[in-house]
């Protein structure tokens, strides 16, 4: 637990709080200040999807040129790491169980839903909890991309995003992993970073230039190369089937993939838009075309007995 304690808010290039309020919203995790159920496994979250009851686990880190390992520890010490009493955690754990037992899930998700619940945390240790696993997020987020301090803020912010929505899922994601940690002489994340360049303009912060990496620790400008580049990163998650299934929230984290997003985000979200397609507008039209050729049988057998 130790490097989460350490965290720094340095450490990172983009806004922890930007992120966080990203989460808190209803087309990402969400916030519910009472325990309600996970709609595929039933099993209890809380504030922006903060899992109550898992336990610690072992997450290898496979990768011999990352040096950061994984975390995985249990909901119990992210908890009591978030500074919140342990017994209030399983006093919230049996009453989720009675609730679960009355209402069955689709109940529960509706209470959840409309607001419903009582309250059974504030505001205050919501957040705290928040905090605790978004920054267990960005830790991870080191460990799978063996190049994250050199990423830009953006890219930073959705590679976390991944992680916090995915967890261990992630691995799954064995395309996008090979294509971010195969940037063509980059350094990993033990070697200092290429410092960030300032660029002029009313409260503009630092901005990572595109570049190519070469071993000797030189970097070029290489804008073009470095738009190719991310761009086969993209497309191994345009492509997937995580996409399609929430593609909301899939077309604003791939978008910040791309290194011009920075300076022109809705444009950079406009071209992911326009490539990934949605399961749900399939359905909606299979469902339509249906609907019509229905009505169209209906309308001709009465014109037929007319």
């Amino acid at each position: 637990m130790q490097p989460l304690l350490d965290f720094k808010e340095t450490d990172i290039k983009f806004n922890l709080q930007t992120l966080m309020n990203t989460l808190k919203d209803n087309r990402h995790e969400g916030w519910v200040l009472a325990a309600y159920p996970d709609p595929k496994t039933s099993k209890p979250l809380i504030g922006a999807g903060f899992s109550l009851d898992l336990p610690e686990r072992g997450h290898p880190q496979r990768d011999p040129q990352n040096p950061t390992p994984f975390l995985e520890p249990s909901s119990a010490q992210l908890w009591q790491a978030a500074g919140l009493e342990p017994q209030h955690l399983q006093t919230m754990l049996e009453q989720y169980d009675r609730d679960l037992a009355v209402w069955r899930k689709r109940k529960f998700q509706h209470k959840a839903r409309s607001g419903s619940l009582f309250p059974e945390i504030s505001e205050e240790d919501a957040t705290k909890l928040l905090r605790i696993s978004t920054v267990q997020a960005i830790h991870n987020a080191r460990a799978y991309c063996r190049y994250f301090d050199q990423l830009s803020g953006p890219q930073q912010m959705a590679l976390t995003q991944l992680v916090f929505q995915m967890g261990v899922n992630l691995e799954e994601f064995t395309q996008f992993l090979a294509a971010i940690n195969e940037r063509p002489g980059a350094t990993p994340n033990s070697v200092e970073a290429v410092p960030a360049v300032q660029t002029a303009g009313e409260n503009s912060g630092p901005v990572a230039l595109p570049a190519t990496f070469h071993p000797d620790g030189n970097a070029t400008i290489n804008a073009s190369s470095e738009a190719e580049y991310w761009n086969s990163v993209q497309a191994t998650l345009i492509h997937s089937d995580w996409a399609r299934r929430y593609s909301t929230r899939a077309v604003a984290v791939i978008a910040m993939f791309d290194p011009e997003y920075q300076s022109a985000p809705w444009e950079a979200e406009a071209k992911v838009r326009a490539q990934v397609h949605p399961l749900h507008h399939r359905r909606r039209h299979a469902a339509t075309v249906r609907t019509a050729s229905a009505a169209r049988k209906r309308s001709s057998s009465h014109t037929h007995k007319s």
